[in-house]
């Protein structure tokens, strides 16, 4: 593989003679070519084929900040992305790619936007090695053309009896899978990608770090690349200063603790000092859609913590937490209002509850529109569709509830037509938002009384 890519080098210099530099070659074609990898912590197709996930939000950023539209291609593999950049046929490679010796030799980086932990990979209940001494002569499985290979080459100058597969064919994600199914007792991730896949595999576990703090940069062509890369460190540095970056890593990471319980003493004291300025608005809209206003006083808390002034990264605001869409499609101008908020957070629940099957019973009926309302109808109907062909009841949320993790996964979100989406995320919300309601009704009826030790001390609730 090797000595092939040297061949393409050497064939496309020999044919080369003195382009103009490559910054000017994309302002004057009005194209910035960009080659990723099919990956959540990349480029992904989201809702109706929209293209979504970090490096597209940051290479489009970059496109339009030189006035050029962006051309992406994605590829299946990161042992892809180089044999395709030594092509010319693109100007940058947004991939996720760690800076290697190997990668330097064939292409020029830019101004580090990320810093990744690499983690080795383990699944709960073997034996945690305790140093790369105990993985030696164990099954090691990596993605071919990563820094993980070049990881474990390192080792091997320590530990000359270190063996592992390399493999070409398939993404972090897959051998992540095989970890967790025991076809494979080790892998290494990098910190973004674990804090996506353990999400849906809850055995997996980091045994050890191999390296911390791990940049991740954008690749370019040497030699003519230079004038380019020199104007994407300016964007990326601005970035990093006026808090792009930041956002952007908080949309696609942030959600990984996201969606954490707060426990019920915490619950317990907002309860007293926040709800009441807001429990009549909810008990009015509960009783014109026809919803126990304590459960949509719980969505309530987990949107906003009942904070009418809470305001995501991702731009939805007030104690429902609406999207300007669902606003907009509500029609409530003002979304930060709180009973604009409340009423319109009671609506859009009641809607989802109607979009559900008819042949879906309480409660599930119930937690499949919670479902909706986090993560859209559309996924839901998509999860469904996966219960269905593995066999299991559509009606049921506890099987659906473990088909939403899965469009998370290449090999089902490319088979769905509404496609990729963080499917652990409406699990989470759902398992939240039961607890808070059960602890709401067990408030509200038992108001006046004392709350017995063991309800205040809880920080986790089985929901029923």
């Amino acid at each position: 593989m090797r000595l092939l890519l040297i061949i393409t080098l050497a064939g496309l210099v020999g044919t080369c003679s003195n382009p103009p530099p490559l910054l000017d070659q994309v302002l004057e074609t009005g194209e910035l070519r960009v080659v990723t990898r099919l990956s959540p912590t990349t480029y992904v197709l989201g809702p109706d084929g929209r293209p979504t996930g970090p490096e597209f939000d940051l290479t489009r950023a970059f496109a339009d900040e030189l006035g050029v539209e962006l051309v992406i291609e994605p590829l299946q593999s990161v042992s892809e992305v180089l044999p395709y950049m030594l092509t010319g046929k693109a100007h940058l490679a947004a991939a996720g790619l760690s800076i290697t010796p190997s990668r330097r030799e064939f292409l020029n980086f830019g101004h580090p936007y990320q810093m990744v932990d690499m983690h080795l990979i383990y699944k709960l209940g073997a034996v945690k090695p305790q140093s790369i001494a105990d993985i030696v002569g164990r099954s090691i499985e990596v993605v071919a053309g990563t820094s993980h290979v070049d990881m474990l080459a390192s080792l091997r100058e320590i530990y000359p009896d270190l063996t592992w597969v390399e493999n070409a064919d398939v993404e972090v994600a897959d051998v992540l899978e095989k970890v967790a199914t025991g076809e494979v007792e080790f892998t290494i991730a990098d910190s973004t990608e674990y804090s996506i896949q353990r999400h849906f595999y809850p055995d997996l576990r980091v045994a050890l770090d191999l390296e911390v703090g791990d940049p991740l940069a954008w690749a370019f062509p040497r030699g003519d690349g230079d004038s380019l890369l020199a104007r994407a460190d300016e964007f990326l540095i601005d970035a990093e200063r006026d808090g792009t970056l930041a956002r952007v890593k908080d949309r696609y990471y942030g959600h990984t603790d996201e969606f954490d319980y707060v426990g019920t003493r915490n619950f317990i004291r907002h309860y007293e000092s926040r709800l009441p300025r807001y429990r009549e608005t909810f008990e009015e809209a509960g009783k014109k859609f026809g919803v126990d206003w304590r459960l949509l006083a719980a969505i309530g808390y987990q949107e906003s913590h009942w904070r009418s002034q809470a305001v995501s990264p991702t731009g939805v605001r007030g104690i429902m937490m609406l999207t300007e869409d669902t606003a907009s499609y509500l029609g409530i101008a003002d979304r930060v209002n709180p009973t604009n908020s409340i009423f319109g957070g009671a609506e859009y629940y009641a809607r989802q509850t109607e979009r559900v099957a008819d042949t879906v019973d309480d409660p599930d009926r119930r937690w499949m529109a919670l479902a909706a309302y986090n993560v859209g109808f559309n996924h839901l109907k998509d999860a469904r569709q996966i219960v269905v062909w593995q066999g299991g009841n559509p009606d049921a949320w506890v099987d659906v509830s473990a088909a939403l993790p899965l469009l998370a996964q290449r090999k089902w979100y490319t088979r769905v037509p509404f496609g990729y989406a963080r499917g652990w995320e409406p699990v989470l919300y759902v398992n939240n938002i039961r607890s808070y309601y059960n602890v709401l009704k067990w408030l509200t009826a038992n108001e006046g009384k004392p709350i017995p030790e063991e309800i205040e001390e809880q920080t986790e609730l089985t929901s029923t």
